[in-house]
């Protein structure tokens, strides 16, 4: 991790720090990255699509859809939350989890339908792709577990944007947590990458690239910035990262 100085120094000039904006252009502040980085990641993700034969177009693009969606909907719902409490006002915290997890589980579904009418396409054969397959899904499942036990859902989509209680809260240091400070997005992910490979798809692997690079775009785009506003504005001395928060 980059010391303190360094880090407020690089994220001022890529424009990610929220606590140097001004009211207005705090929903926007990191999303010039986001977008350009989304652009990035798109190029490869279209060629290697190109090498495979462009396999099953609707259902590719729409695994690759999920994430960008759930992701643009979690930015423009905590910048609204916390610039006018729109999403108070409006479906309320509830509401927001609802879309939240249904975005959420689209993304593993519109994978899973991917890898199976591609599936067979990677070539493995039966006893390495066991083999990857295990390797994959244990650490996966355990920090899914390790959030859920230890963390709570809610919290894990942000509640600390709407509900103050949340930013008192202690680290996580149980589970998955114990041996690293971003179990979810380090960890949780590599289940894109096992249902890939244990339905032995290139297609569904090439998702499960994106979408796991992509989840960074977000943290460093989205959650960190928005952790370095919410716990100065709350006046904590020794702010939590947003890995640390267990995220």
């Amino acid at each position: 991790m980059l010391p303190v100085f360094k880090e407020q120094t690089l994220f001022a000039t890529l424009g990610l720090d929220m606590t140097k904006a001004n009211t207005t252009s705090r929903i926007w502040v990191g999303q010039p990255f986001h977008f350009i980085c989304l652009a990035v990641l798109l190029v490869p993700v279209y060629l290697a699509w190109q090498y495979l034969g462009k396999p099953f177009p609707s259902v590719f693009w729409s695994a690759i859809a999920f994430p960008v969606v759930h992701q643009i909907f979690v930015w423009l719902a905590w910048r609204l939350e916390l610039q006018y409490a729109a999403i108070s006002k409006s479906i309320g915290f509830q509401g927001y989890l609802v879309l939240f997890f249904l975005l959420f589980s689209g993304r593993f579904f519109s994978l899973l339908t991917l890898a199976w009418v591609d599936r067979g396409s990677l070539n493995l054969h039966i006893l390495h792709l066991a083999i990857v397959t295990t390797l994959l899904a244990l650490p996966g499942i355990y920090a899914m577990y390790s959030v859920k036990r230890y963390f709570g859902m809610a919290r894990a989509a942000g509640a600390d944007h709407f509900d103050r209680r949340y930013r008192d809260m202690p680290l996580v240091r149980e589970g998955i947590f114990r041996f690293t400070s971003n179990g979810m997005y380090l960890y949780a992910f590599l289940l894109f990458w096992a249902i890939a490979v244990g339905l032995n798809s290139t297609a569904a692997l090439t998702v499960a690239a994106f979408s796991h690079v992509y989840i960074w775009v977000h943290y460093y785009a989205t959650e960190k910035p928005d952790m370095n506003f919410l716990y100065n504005a709350a006046g904590h001395h020794s702010q939590p990262d947003a890995a640390e928060l267990g995220r």
